[in-house]
């Protein structure tokens, strides 16, 4: 069972998870309604990925002899100006997630939680691919430059992504 202090932090990663989801599912609205489909799908594989990622939560806390207590998400920003805001923010938000879960290490540390800390080592690995796909993708977008021709080839090529659950 985990303690009471380690399963309130778990129920909050949930909770911020969800708000990820929720996020990039408003990305992706926002790129339907400006055409760029395959950006859209790109954001809602993002989406299915953090709703994954908010089950391994739940999962866990409740594995661990705990409750699961769902809160309010916050509403995520819907406006953006272009695909390169977006995988600015996306970004942003990724740095903001690892340092959540780095955070969800050292207080597991601190409660001597071992099979949390365990638990934690996927997320950590999986923020590093976090990060590094969307550092990777805004270095794309920015080097489209003011060219339309450009940016919808990178579109068309995120068109592709397909959600894989994670193992």
């Amino acid at each position: 069972m985990l303690s009471e202090k380690m399963a309130e932090a778990l129920n909050i990663q949930l909770n911020k998870e969800m708000y990820s989801a929720y996020l990039y599912m408003a990305m992706s609205a926002s790129c339907t309604s400006k055409g760029f489909k395959g950006f859209a799908n790109w954001f809602m594989v993002q989406y299915q990925e953090e709703m994954a990622h908010a089950i391994k939560f739940y999962e866990y806390v409740h594995s661990q002899g705990n409750r699961v207590k769902l809160m309010a998400i916050d509403q995520p920003q819907i406006d953006f100006d272009s695909p390169l805001a977006m995988f600015e923010k996306t970004l942003a938000h990724e740095k903001f997630v690892t340092g959540l879960i780095h955070g969800l290490v050292d207080l597991a540390g601190e409660e001597n939680d071992s099979t949390t800390r365990d638990f934690l080592q996927w997320f950590v690995k999986e923020q590093v691919e976090e990060e590094g796909t969307a550092g990777n993708l805004l270095d794309r977008v920015k080097s489209t430059g003011d060219s339309d021709r450009a940016l919808m080839n990178l579109d068309t090529e995120l068109a592709g992504r397909v959600f894989h659950p994670p193992a």
